[in-house]
């Protein structure tokens, strides 16, 4: 086995309604076959936008860069507020940047960002969102920071404001493998992919303080059910950072989001099979009538955490949730069930070569039922993340944001199982996935949040690093009246990460 750097690397984002990709290079086939080592760049951002009548809010976005070239950048990003009194209000897409050296440390960077969603009550019409910009970066060692000039506009809504911010940014390394070594085993250090240790799948409840009211001035009288996951990696041996994303599933709060990153501490008791540790986390939420204010909301929390198995473990949390610039405060629970994806904590050398894909895709609801009365057709764009279990099997966690048919601010997060057939004749196969989560928002019928989606893929080969897939499915609101055909499209980057 080796490891190389590498030039590039396959990803495909949506840019507007279209899709751009570059190919990777093909890792040796031979039994000494190679480890990729792709650069990267974690960026975040902070700018203050204009809104009709004089008001402002305070936007927060992240994205993650894969370096084609020393010249040009691609990946997922996204967008959420988090001061003003818009809180809830999320985009989710893709960026493409040029980037160049300008003298001594000093870097420019052009960029367009292009993604779906709303909420917050902001005028955003059927959802899409444009961010143009140009930022001027001095760098030292692994970090960025500098300044960002950016027009926002929805092209189908009325925001549309010229800013300046501020960015900071950190690069790392994004190890991968070709995909044709899925499953072979191999002796080497680091981590594969973004590099997370663990997954969670979240499933809680908050229960607010009496006397706290929604948006519609109506008391809160039970908990707020919601689900969502988190990806953490170990800092040492007992630190621990994260991100997790959730939304309401329970309680009439469909529509509401939230988007954290958080540190934790643990360590074992009694055996190495189980552990206590505590968690903070900061980030955006609200949506749902959930009255956050501007979106900024933190949480602390204690946890217990109870091995299964090497690979699979319960966690169990409780804490408090607040919204500073809000009036939303609440006690939560959560019963969380995780994965270990790797385990690099104690240096181990035996590792594996575990199947991947990203893909980028544009769903179509055929009928989707509003709240306003009848139905209305709209469409997704999203960014879906499958691992697999095995051969044939593989979880699969998503995020979609409409973007067209008059429902700005519907968002959906998914999480679930898959299984794929072995490849047909003339590079054709067969997959289906069962998904559920939470959705709300943008007007459409989803009474509480709940979701369920199945979906059946017809897969087209274009080459051993693309793929085409062709869905046809259903998604439906457990307790409202949303209950529609799904049409998808998707492409896919199958590529192979070292793993535990």
């Amino acid at each position: 086995m080796k490891i190389k750097k590498s030039a590039s690397l396959p990803l495909v984002i949506v840019c507007s309604l279209t899709f751009s990709h570059v190919h990777a290079q093909q890792a040796n086939s031979s039994p000494e076959f190679e480890i990729v080592s792709k650069a990267a760049h974690v960026q975040f951002g902070f700018e203050k936008l204009n809104l009709p009548q004089n008001e402002t809010m305070g936007l927060l976005g992240g994205a993650y860069l894969l370096r084609v070239n020393e010249a040009v950048e691609i990946g997922p990003a996204a967008y959420g507020a988090i001061s003003g009194k818009r809180g809830g209000f999320f985009t989710g897409g893709a960026e493409l940047a040029f980037r160049r050296h300008v003298f001594a440390d000093v870097y420019g960077k052009a960029g367009l960002y292009a993604g779906g969603g709303g909420g917050g009550a902001a005028a955003v019409g059927g959802g899409l969102m444009l961010r143009p910009h140009i930022d001027l970066t001095w760098k030292s060692g692994r970090t960025e920071v500098g300044l960002s000039l950016s027009q926002v506009r929805f092209p189908n809504g009325h925001i549309r404001s010229n800013q300046a911010g501020l960015v900071v940014g950190f690069d790392t390394d994004f190890n991968y493998a070709d995909s044709a070594t899925a499953g072979r085993s191999f002796a080497g250090l680091g981590r594969g992919g973004i590099g997370f240790d663990r997954m969670q799948i979240t499933g809680g409840v908050f229960q607010p303080r009496h006397g706290i009211a929604d948006l519609g001035a109506k008391p809160y009288e039970g908990s707020l059910g919601y689900a969502g996951f988190r990806s953490e990696q170990f800092l040492s041996g007992n630190v621990l950072w994260g991100i997790e994303a959730g939304a309401a599933v329970k309680g009439g709060a469909d529509g509401y989001a939230e988007i954290l990153g958080g540190v934790a501490y643990e360590i074992p008791v009694f055996s190495e099979s189980v552990h206590v540790g505590s968690r903070f986390s900061v980030g955006m939420g609200g949506g749902g009538k959930v009255p956050t204010g501007g979106g900024l909301i933190a949480k602390a929390g204690l946890y217990s955490k109870i091995d299964i198995t090497p690979d699979v473990f319960f966690t169990l949390e409780g804490g408090l949730v607040d919204a500073p610039d809000g009036q939303f405060k609440a006690k939560y629970g959560t019963l969380n069930l995780g994965i270990v994806l790797d385990d690099v904590s104690r240096s181990r050398t035996d590792r594996t070569i575990r199947g991947m894909e990203w893909a980028a895709s544009i769903q179509h609801y055929v009928k989707a039922s509003r709240y306003s009365g009848g139905d209305q057709a709209l469409s997704t764009m999203g960014l879906k993340i499958n691992r697999d279990l095995n051969s044939g099997l593989f979880m699969s966690a998503q995020a979609h944001s409409g973007f067209s048919g008059n429902a700005g601010g519907y968002s959906v997060g998914l999480a679930g199982l898959g299984m794929r057939s072995e490849n047909m004749a003339h590079g054709l196969g067969l997959s289906g996935e069962i998904l559920a989560g939470a959705a709300g928002g943008g007007g459409v019928n989803s009474q509480g949040g709940a979701i369920v989606q199945s979906l059946g893929y017809l897969t087209y080969g274009l080459n051993r690093y693309t793929q085409l897939k062709f869905g046809v499915g259903r998604v439906k609101s457990l307790k409202g009246q949303l209950n529609s055909t799904i049409v998808d499209a998707t492409i896919s980057i199958p590529f192979g990460v070292p793993s535990k």
